[in-house]
């Protein structure tokens, strides 16, 4: 059965842990914790119900890695949201070949997607530099030879119960107007954004832009670097001003994902501040 994105409890959303947020802590290296121990690791340590993982972080998908993660997370009553997918090639690449076998790269996630009982995949918009926005000719032409790529993706999802998900994070993705254009040109049920509350360019809006992506949200993802030791604010952002437009604006009550990228505060110091955040904001009416 898949797996909704929608928390137990019953806050203005809810809190996952994405796991670029222990990237320095989980890995294969000497003294790293494991992958399969990150369920445990975010119920116990941060009593956090949900992860996001990353590709690239996993040591394996072979069959028994997969099912001893899935046991995991069934252990410690922790759902698998979601596969953030990197360095799988350039799904908006100018060769036809080379789309191709992006694809073909991409859909074996959505199979382990699919096997972890995830609710979706996040692809990345890549093969275009980001000021390909400047030109509209030339970024229409983008996103024309990137809709096939990403309906054949959607298609596979759509036989495994599994979205595909656009977040800003590089190329025309970081420009809000080039993703909306993507995702009204792919059209798709199972085609969506994962606004990042940090990703965006120097001169994009942050606010203005996740309020345009969350009109096709099914995730959300809260990027912290710093925070204020007296106020406990996030430095660079207000994040109230952010989840105002998640939550009210746009009713989104599904999960809220941590992705902690700061190198001030230790990893799980960082995540503990920003859950400490976003249980306050969340319990306020």
């Amino acid at each position: 059965m898949k797996q909704l994105n929608r928390p137990s409890d019953k806050g203005r959303f809810g809190i996952s842990l994405a796991g670029w947020s222990l990237h320095r802590t989980i890995g294969m290296g000497a003294g790293k914790l494991a992958q399969l121990d990150m369920p445990k690791l975010a119920r116990e340590e941060f009593g956090i119900e949900a992860i996001e993982l990353v590709n690239t972080m996993l040591a394996s998908t072979e069959a028994a890695y997969i099912d001893e993660l899935a046991k995991n997370a069934a252990a410690y009553d922790v759902r698998i949201l979601l596969i953030m997918i990197d360095n799988e090639g350039m799904l908006a690449a100018e060769d036809a070949c080379e789309r191709d076998d992006a694809v073909r790269r991409h859909k074996k996630w959505i199979d382990v997607a699919a096997d972890l009982g995830c609710h979706s995949v996040r692809a990345n918009w890549r093969g275009a530099p980001e000021d390909v926005v400047l030109r509209p000719r030339e970024c229409r032409a983008v996103i024309e030879r990137s809709a096939p790529a990403f309906c054949a993706l959607c298609e596979h999802g759509a036989e495994k119960g599994v979205n595909v998900l656009i977040e800003n994070h590089g190329g025309p993705s970081s420009y809000p107007e080039a993703l909306v254009q993507l995702m009204l040109t792919v059209d798709h049920e199972r085609f969506g954004t994962l606004p990042d509350f940090g990703n965006f360019p120097a001169d994009v809006d942050r606010y203005r832009a996740t309020d345009l992506l969350m009109n096709f949200a099914k995730a959300v993802s809260a990027k912290c670097n710093d925070f204020d030791d007296e106020t406990c604010e996030e430095k660079s952002m207000d994040f109230a001003r952010l989840l105002d437009i998640v939550a009210d604006k746009h009713g989104y009550d599904g999960y809220v994902g941590i992705e902690y990228g700061g190198d001030r505060l230790s990893e799980f110091d960082g995540v503990r501040a920003c859950k400490r955040l976003l249980d306050r904001l969340r319990a306020r009416e």
